[in-house]
């Protein structure tokens, strides 16, 4: 009888999370995100309230996609992060779409341009065009910045605009999109491209840098909603094989829509909305 009531324990202890409890045998685990840094202060937030419901600890550390993905693999993480979709060499892994964000250029605050064409952005970042005289701009070098291997966004970024990582000429190298927003809204003249997201975030913050219109489409979270603006992406959080109990929770937390005010306070597209 002894035996039967300690299995017995130990079961509800184990389902509890699934089921919504507070098990105080879950207060000491501690789920793992690592990978990008356009989820990552997502994933935070959805931890901070997933840890006040089920009483666990989320750990969220960025890195860039790549990361999440090799944490992921290796066991280093519960979930990775991706802010892209996975690709042909990546079947081992399942992705779950938290959010969609689009990949928006950025320049400066004091930059005149209101948008540019596809054509236009290929031929600044390959070095064809050197000035802003060039793409009806005011005359002035143009700094390129561009962003680190791994990062999911110069993933996107070169898959949409066709472009190869050698035919990049840059003239900074940017991690996370904090760095690249800093360093495009510090350097007169400069480009750069990040998460549309964070980019509006950081603008209403009052941070001076302006969302280039891409081909006539806005670069905003509107537009990446209703499908106008071609150069979207899904927010991911990546497994391989099943989940544990705990990872399946908050995967579950995270795309459900009662936390659909969080995804929008990042100014990205809830998954009920996609």
């Amino acid at each position: 009888m002894m035996k039967l009531c300690l299995w017995f324990t130990a079961l509800f202890c184990a389902t509890t999370l699934a089921c919504g409890g507070k098990a105080s045998a879950l207060q000491t685990q501690t789920l793992t995100l690592t990978g990008s840094s356009t989820v990552a202060p997502l994933a935070a937030e959805l931890g901070k309230r997933f840890e006040q419901r089920h009483q666990v600890r989320v750990d969220v550390q960025s890195g860039g996609s790549s990361r999440g993905i090799a944490d992921a693999r290796a066991g280093n993480a519960d979930l990775g992060m991706a802010s892209r979709a996975l690709d042909g060499s990546e079947a081992d892994l399942t992705a779950y779409t938290i959010a969609r964000d689009g990949v928006g250029l950025i320049v400066d605050g004091d930059c005149l341009l209101d948008g540019l064409s596809s054509n236009d952005v290929r031929s600044i970042y390959t070095g064809e065009v050197q000035d802003w005289s060039a793409v009806g701009g005011v005359p002035g070098p143009i700094t390129v910045v561009h962003k680190a291997a791994g990062r999911a966004t110069l993933e996107v970024f070169l898959e949409h605009f066709g472009l190869a990582a050698r035919d990049v000429q840059p003239d900074l190298i940017a991690g996370e999109n904090e760095q690249a927003i800093k360093t495009v809204a510090g350097t007169p003249g400069a480009i750069g491209y990040v998460s549309i997201g964070t980019a509006e975030v950081d603008i209403e913050a009052g941070v001076s840098i302006k969302l280039l219109a891409l081909d006539g489409v806005p670069a905003t979270t509107a537009a990446v909603a209703n499908g106008s603006y071609a150069m979207g992406r899904p927010l991911n959080l990546v497994s391989t094989g099943d989940p544990s109990p705990l990872a399946r929770a908050f995967i579950e937390f995270a795309r459900d829509p009662g936390q659909a005010d969080l995804v929008r306070r990042e100014s990205f597209v809830p998954v009920a909305e996609l």
